[in-house]
């Protein structure tokens, strides 16, 4: 099921950054006193009345700047409109109304979409000051008050927000089917993959209008099982606009992220890898997805004996950060290894759905302290009392200690790479969750 995705707008220097952060709860937008800081579009999801949102925080709009920064950023803004489902218009009290403002509204006024109008900096707590009526001028309805410094109003916008949200929708399709998300930046060949894949198998149930806006869900039944493809390809149709519309294809791979159970992170062999595509893979990481690493384009290389050991090599840096991802090399114009594609995406998926027995952890965690004695510190010794996994999509593992402040990260990773070496685990992350038990039992 598609999240709804919520734009904040506004000129520069209203705010919008700071009530970005204030939002998701931490310091992911820059804020800075300086207009035009936050250039590109920034995401996160954020969650109101057990509904979950993905929040977009954008550069600030000058309509009618000709500055080259500013035009870009106008764009990147244009482009967060027409794809969010609601739109938050952020003001400043302190400068009043603009033309600028006038501008703004007027555009969001054409783009049919909802807008929340909002009035930052109205920090006193209380009925607003005089000034804040002025922005019914705007024309778009009545304004919320809201201080995104300290929050206030915060609730009342979000509630405003909420009341334009779509349906949820039940998700269409049955377990048995592995949904698998083809993410990528522009270019490296994911429309190619789906189009080889269907057609090869020829057994394309129905291709479909996805959940998520822009993408297309192909469903494929072969020999191997059952799959929805969410393609996330297609971006490029309004390149002559914008310049920098691989920004907004991050936006479409977190959606479709969310969506799947097993992610294929599609690389071109003949560029390598690049910055976009930690960000899209250390997204999945995050959300705890199954995740293999095609390598499109293959067939283009020129190879010796050596070539797929080095590239591999090269990968394993590239990808330190998710040590558990396997790679496969790959041609969506050959067909070279699909079949194997398949297998992959099979064994990643049981691998992130993995169930382990209370008995048989302990059995492992009981030789691993043993070949390998918990650290201690001032005399005090890390004592491991037992391990569980309550939970799966990612494997995720409750261990039980005398002092969490003894278990170390890098013990932490000795644990994790024994469960590994006994179970696989290959294509998934897992979770630890420290609990203390008993902190006087030194």
């Amino acid at each position: 099921m598609a999240l709804p995705v919520v734009a904040v707008v506004g000129r520069p220097n209203v705010g919008k950054s700071t009530l970005f952060n204030k939002l998701v709860g931490q310091r992911i937008s820059i804020v800075e006193d300086t207009p035009g800081v936050t250039r590109d579009r920034i995401y996160s999801k954020c969650e109101w009345r057990n509904r979950e949102f993905m929040l977009v925080d954008t550069g600030g709009i000058e309509p009618n700047s000709e500055d080259v920064i500013l035009k870009q950023m106008r764009r990147q803004a244009l482009l967060a409109i027409e794809k969010a489902d609601v739109i938050v218009f952020l003001t400043d009290l302190k400068s009043g109304v603009t033309a600028s403002d006038y501008d703004v509204a007027a555009m969001l006024q054409k783009s049919g979409k909802p807008v929340v109008l909002c009035v930052n900096k109205c920090d006193s707590i209380g009925e607003p000051p005089p000034e804040f009526y002025e922005f019914y001028n705007l024309g778009l309805g009545d304004p919320v008050a809201v201080s995104a410094a300290h929050g206030h109003g915060s609730g009342d916008m979000l509630d405003e927000v909420f009341k334009y949200f779509p349906e949820e929708e039940e998700e269409e399709y049955s377990e048995e089917y592995i949904k698998v998300a083809v993410i990528g930046k522009p270019n490296v060949g994911k429309s190619s993959l789906i189009n080889r894949i269907s057609g090869e198998e020829r057994a394309i149930v129905s291709d479909i209008a996805g959940t998520t806006r822009d993408a297309t869900d192909t469903v494929i039944e072969n020999e191997d099982g059952k799959y929805v493809f969410i393609d996330t390809a297609g971006i490029r149709k309004k390149s002559k606009i914008l310049e920098k519309i691989e920004h907004y294809s991050v936006l479409r791979a977190y959606m479709a992220v969310d969506r799947s159970d097993v992610c294929v992170i599609v690389i071109d062999a003949e560029v390598g890898f690049t910055e976009q595509d930690s960000k899209v893979a250390g997204y999945a990481h995050e959300q705890g997805k199954g995740c293999i690493v095609a390598v499109n384009k293959w067939d283009a290389i020129e190879k010796d004996s050596n070539t797929m050991d080095e590239f591999t090599k090269k990968l394993k840096e590239d990808f330190s950060f998710m040590s558990y991802v396997p790679f496969v090399f790959i041609s969506a114009k050959t067909g070279l290894r699909i079949d194997k594609l398949f297998k992959m995406i099979n064994e990643v998926n049981a691998q992130n759905s993995m169930r382990i027995s209370t008995g048989t952890l302990n059995d492992v965690l009981a030789y691993a302290t043993t070949r390998v004695q918990p650290p201690s510190d001032k005399g005090r010794r890390l004592k491991i009392y037992y391990m569980t996994q309550p939970s799966t999509k990612p494997p995720t593992f409750v261990i039980f200690v005398n002092r969490a402040e003894l278990f170390h990260f890098s013990y932490q990773r000795y644990i994790e790479n024994q469960i590994r070496q006994t179970f696989g685990l290959e294509g998934t992350p897992v979770r630890f969750v420290i609990r203390e038990r008993d902190r006087n039992d030194d």
